[in-house]
């Protein structure tokens, strides 16, 4: 496919049988794909001599000796050895990694966002990156950030990988392409990706000015939640995950690569493109999922679900039942419950929700939650609809009611959100959205039976 910056092409393998637009479906598949014929080895992993004079090398998203290792065998122009030289300390002031506590920054509160905008400069995905909240230590491999993107210019001959995370991605305008190791995923509006930890890639502009929110998994790896009572079907079905065929470059030219190590960034020089991986087998690659083909279940008689009935994704932790990272999508669906406030009722809990709106309103917040913009209400601090959702589902005639033209996301954790500076200081804090609540009036006149 044409890179959108430059005349070089990458080559790109056949799509097999059962594939659609250069992508395999699937999730936690085990893959196999060649850009050339023959260039993956068959029955073994390792030959003494690669066809084409590749190089075989694993990448390991976990430890060996895991229940289920995710790895996958490269067949490369280089080893990657190759890829990494001198190494550089750099400072992109705008990604932060936890522990990031500002003592100035007061994390105690409801607080929401407009839209952080673009401010006309050239910003690429490493430039354009801003931290709004961090959680845990990257350190000890505990915790998360959450970000948004702003990026209005694709990286040429400039490279990315993270050490320390994995990226959950969520676009919000634009469209964006990331070129990786492993073959290329392109993203939009209402689509996700998820950019596995140690994974060589290229983030390019196919549309721009490109906006998004991004959750930076610093702990165990995103997986498909336990879907219990409601058995094997609806909510994200494995089959929608799409996973890209082979692409490399056979390219000479100056190159750098950034690499996030431990919260740092440092850049080394290179001569050639690292995305030469001609083939690969194994269950360890990046992924997209159409939002648009999430199934959400919920109650078809009365009351409203917890929230996690709409669990796309989840990070687990090490205490059974609670996640260290639910990605929760709240779309278009079907209210029919009788007698019941159908929004989210009011309620605070142990976990954090950081929530985002891709398009549309969202039904608790008519007013002031826009496209683009975020939210978090943080552990343990109540919250819930402003006067006018509590006014109007109150009052509303229960017949069946389509929620339509919606789309949000929550990232919901069990640790405490610490607001960085940025989003304390620069980024467009609605200074009134505490007030939302303030006009709920006392209802309460001890009338017995009275509603």
């Amino acid at each position: 496919m044409n890179r959108p910056t430059d005349p070089h092409l990458l080559t790109q393998a056949a799509t097999p049988a059962g594939t659609t637009e250069g992508y395999m479906p699937g999730w936690g598949n085990d893959f196999e794909t060649e850009a050339l014929p023959g260039a993956l080895p068959q029955g073994m992993n390792s030959p003494q001599k690669c066809n084409y004079g590749l190089y075989g090398e694993q990448l390991s998203g976990t430890a060996f000796t895991a229940t289920r290792p995710e790895r996958t065998w490269c067949y490369r122009i280089r080893p990657s050895v190759k890829h990494s030289h001198r190494y550089e300390k750099i400072d992109l002031p705008y990604w932060k990694s936890a522990p990031c506590i500002d003592p100035d920054v007061i994390s105690l509160g409801q607080y929401r966002w407009d839209p952080v905008a673009h401010s006309g400069a050239g910003l690429t995905w490493l430039t354009g990156m801003r931290t709004m909240t961090t959680a845990g230590d990257v350190n000890t491999q505990v915790g998360m950030a959450s970000h948004i993107y702003l990026v209005t210019e694709s990286m040429v001959d400039d490279y990315f990988f993270s050490a320390d995370s994995e990226l959950l991605v969520v676009p919000q305008e634009g469209r964006l392409r990331f070129a990786t190791e492993l073959g290329i995923i392109d993203v939009e509006p209402k689509e996700i990706a998820i950019l596995p930890r140690g994974l060589v890639y290229r983030v390019e502009v196919l549309e721009g000015p490109c906006r998004g929110f991004v959750c930076e998994n610093y702990g165990q790896k995103f997986e498909l939640p336990g879907r219990g009572p409601i058995g094997a079907n609806c909510m994200a079905n494995p089959r929608d995950f799409k996973s890209p065929v082979a692409a490399f470059e056979d390219r000479e030219a100056p190159s750098t690569v950034t690499v996030k190590w431990c919260g740092q960034f440092h850049t080394t020089r290179i001569g050639h493109s690292p995305l030469d991986v001609v083939a690969w087998h194994g269950n360890y690659a990046p992924v997209k999922y159409d939002l648009r083909n999430y199934c959400p279940v919920g109650a078809i008689l009365f009351d409203h679900p917890d929230p996690s009935i709409f669990t796309v994704l989840t990070a687990p932790s090490g205490v059974p039942g609670t996640a260290n990272i639910d990605f929760v999508l709240f779309r278009e669906r079907w209210m029919v419950m009788e007698d019941t406030f159908r929004p989210p009722w009011y309620h605070k809990n142990i976990m954090s929700e950081l929530m985002g709106n891709i398009y549309g309103q969202y039904d608790a917040k008519p007013q002031g939650f826009v496209p683009g913009g975020m939210s978090l209400h943080n552990m343990m601090l109540p919250h819930g609809p402003d006067k006018e959702a509590f006014e109007k589902a109150s009052n509303a005639n229960l017949g069946p009611d389509k929620l339509d033209h919606t789309m949000s996301f929550m990232f919901e954790t069990r640790f405490p959100q610490h607001l960085t500076e940025f989003a304390a200081k620069e980024a467009p804090l609605q200074d009134d959205y505490i007030d939302c609540w303030t006009s709920l009036e006392k209802k309460f006149d001890g009338t017995p039976g009275k509603k």
